[in-house]
């Protein structure tokens, strides 16, 4: 599969009036496009940072949803957004343990490699970040989405609550140090989410 993300920053006072957009007119215009898969909005409430992700069959229905969405993006992100950036990314990995839950929590790193090391970055996420991380306490998925030619990846762990997203901190951190040095990447970002909501059709 193939995903879109759009990253917005904006008055934290304002950001539940863009989650609201997103959830019900934002769903309805991705349900209507060839190739939709599912989508996900994660919310900093405190910071006022929201991520709103979208799955797609194929990288040519990807990019021809963002010739809708672009359109009518700035008005489901408004008077919430300041800033806003999307990205384009492949699926590389994508392995589900549980169904998410609404208020649940989502952590994922920003990598920057060598795009030439692009497959080893998958098959270190593969062999060493997914037998790892199964196990945690309230883990929901995990995922890795990757832009080979720029050379730029995210790496995430949902889980089914904030309190086991917390509670995996010091554990995914060994992960997150051992896997990048193996894949010869390097992590230039960290984050945490609310989930509000999370929907990939796998089958």
């Amino acid at each position: 599969m193939f995903v879109r993300a759009v990253y917005a920053t904006g008055d934290p006072a304002l950001l539940d009036t863009a989650v609201r957009s997103l959830n019900s007119e934002g769903r309805d215009l991705l349900e209507e496009r060839p190739g939709y898969r599912g989508a996900g909005v994660f919310a900093d409430r405190e910071l006022g940072k929201l991520l709103a992700v979208s799955w797609w069959e194929t990288e040519e229905e990807r990019r021809h949803s963002d010739e809708v969405m672009q359109e009518r993006r700035g008005a489901l992100l408004e008077p919430f957004a300041g800033t806003v950036s999307v990205a384009n990314y492949e699926a590389a990995v994508l392995h589900q343990v549980r169904p998410p839950r609404q208020g649940g929590g989502l952590r994922f790193s920003r990598m920057e490699f060598d795009p030439r090391d692009a497959d080893l970055v998958i098959d270190t996420f593969r062999a060493t970040v997914v037998p790892r991380a199964e196990p945690l306490p309230g883990l929901a998925r995990t995922t890795l989405l990757i832009d080979r030619d720029r050379g730029r990846a995210l790496a995430g762990a949902l889980f089914v609550d904030r309190a086991s997203m917390a509670a995996s901190r010091a554990t995914v951190a060994t992960v997150r140090h051992e896997a990048s040095a193996k894949a010869h990447a390097d992590v230039v970002g960290l984050e945490e989410f609310e989930v509000v909501y999370a929907d990939v059709r796998l089958d």
